[in-house]
């Protein structure tokens, strides 16, 4: 028999697009189909995904199934942190204020900016020649 999804949350996070589902169990983590650890090469992403599973002390009371993708490690890191903080609001509304106290539930916005035409980048401009 399957497991039921108790919960779904999507994380964003630059263009990283991550789809976390929360499922009755002792607390394995599976990102893209390898486990947390093996996926996340630093101990500091590894951190980052759990952070809200500590804040809200369900760190082994769920299985996390996680899809990410987009963007470099980092950012589907804090896409992951987005996700898995979203995902634990559904379950449990009383989680919400530490949550949002240590800002996971908001979404970080800063992407990178657009290039120009006329322009080497985005804001660099090319050498101005007088002569």
């Amino acid at each position: 028999m399957a497991k039921t999804n108790i919960a779904i949350g999507t994380g964003r996070r630059k263009t990283a697009i991550a789809r976390v589902f929360l499922r009755e169990g002792s607390g394995k983590v599976v990102v893209n189909g390898k486990d947390l650890k093996d996926y996340f090469v630093t101990d500091d992403q590894v951190r980052l995904v759990n952070q809200p599973l500590l804040v809200t002390s369900n760190m082994n009371k769920f299985d996390i199934l996680i899809n990410v993708g987009g963007g470099g490690l980092n950012g589907q890191a804090a896409a992951c942190l987005h996700g898995v903080a979203r995902a634990l609001t559904q379950v449990d509304p009383n989680c919400r204020t530490a949550l949002k106290a240590n800002g996971y539930l908001t979404r970080d916005s800063r992407m990178v900016e657009r290039k120009k035409y006329g322009q080497r980048g985005a804001r660099r401009r090319f050498q101005f020649s007088k002569r």
